[in-house]
């Protein structure tokens, strides 16, 4: 679960919505709310451009590690 939740957190310090998620990614709002609610695997390339976007590491993301 932390990883959603670090994917919430990222997103509202960004000042950023699910659907302006959702444009960058590609993906409608619904799709992106499924990854953040946990109940749709998140493709390991949506994973990348996240992390691409945020400027963070994939280990961030899955909650590998603390470190941004």
């Amino acid at each position: 679960m932390k990883k959603l939740e670090r994917l919430r957190n990222l997103r509202e310090d960004h000042d950023l919505t699910q659907k302006q998620i959702g444009e960058i990614l590609n993906i409608s709002q619904r799709s992106y709310a499924h990854y953040e609610a946990g109940t749709r695997e998140i493709p390991i390339d949506m994973l990348i451009r996240l992390a691409d976007y945020y400027k963070v590491s994939l280990d961030y993301l899955t909650s590998r590690t603390d470190k941004k």
